[in-house]
């Protein structure tokens, strides 16, 4: 919840943290601000922990109606330079089975509400593969298949899925990604970072009015677009891009 925003008195928020301490305290400020919220210690890599998340949630509140999967690690770099354990194995299970695990669990409470509205965080490489964000990209491009899978598959039984798919944001993600000179160099020229308020906005706006997908920020389309109607075109500037850059790391 954005700073400063108001909260209906009806509002109750389960959430699910990687670092207790710091939910806690956002649990605390919720509740202030007049919602119900309680911080359920959980790794998303085990799933007794992603069952016993879904069951105090319907324990504590009677119902889910909202499902937000926003967990997510990455890693930029060279692909050979990628740690099988963490950049490939682990990166894989937090961002695509987590996802799909959590949900898995939370989903029979929606169909027997006969409603619900799932919304997964994705990003824009799921729509889009580059280089760097090889390992990265492939868990998003799963996510987005889930995603819209799974939106056909219970659109008939009243639960509506949603997929976020932003560029670039001003997050601690960030910090997490491992170091590229080639990245951040090029990261750095462009500057393009929406601010985590932004996003959370936007975030706020699916919840209230769902919709199929959303791509931050909107321009990202015309990209898509390039590489789904111009596909040789983008592996060209891909080529040209990896064979000057590849040695600066």
């Amino acid at each position: 919840m954005l700073p400063g925003s108001s909260l209906p008195k009806d509002v109750s928020l389960c959430l699910p943290p990687r670092r207790i301490d710091r939910l806690q305290t956002l649990a605390a400020r919720l509740q202030e601000e007049g919602a119900e919220a309680i911080a359920i210690p959980m790794d998303i890599t085990n799933p007794d922990d992603i069952e016993n998340m879904a069951q105090s949630a319907v324990a504590l509140y009677g119902r889910i109606d909202i499902l937000f999967n926003n967990a997510g690690i990455g890693r930029v770099d060279w692909f050979e330079n990628h740690t099988p354990e963490r950049d490939i194995d682990l990166l894989v299970r937090v961002n695509l089975i987590g996802l799909m695990q959590v949900t898995r669990a939370v989903l029979p409470q929606m169909l027997e509400q006969g409603s619900g509205h799932i919304i997964n965080m994705s990003s824009v490489a799921g729509l889009i593969a580059s280089p760097l964000i090889a390992s990265y990209s492939a868990s998003k491009f799963g996510a987005r298949a889930f995603t819209d899978s799974l939106r056909r598959e219970v659109a008939p039984l009243g639960i509506k899925v949603s997929g976020i798919y932003p560029g670039p944001a001003a997050t601690e993600f960030g910090q997490h990604v491992g170091e590229s000179e080639t990245y951040n160099s090029f990261r750095s020229k462009f500057n393009i970072r929406m601010s985590s308020e932004y996003v959370a906005k936007r975030v706020v706006d699916v919840a209230k009015r769902p919709r199929r997908s959303l791509v931050l920020p909107w321009w990202f389309n015309i990209i898509i677009a390039l590489d789904v109607l111009f596909p040789a075109l983008v592996d060209g500037i891909a080529y040209i891009f990896s064979k000057s850059k590849h040695k600066l790391d």
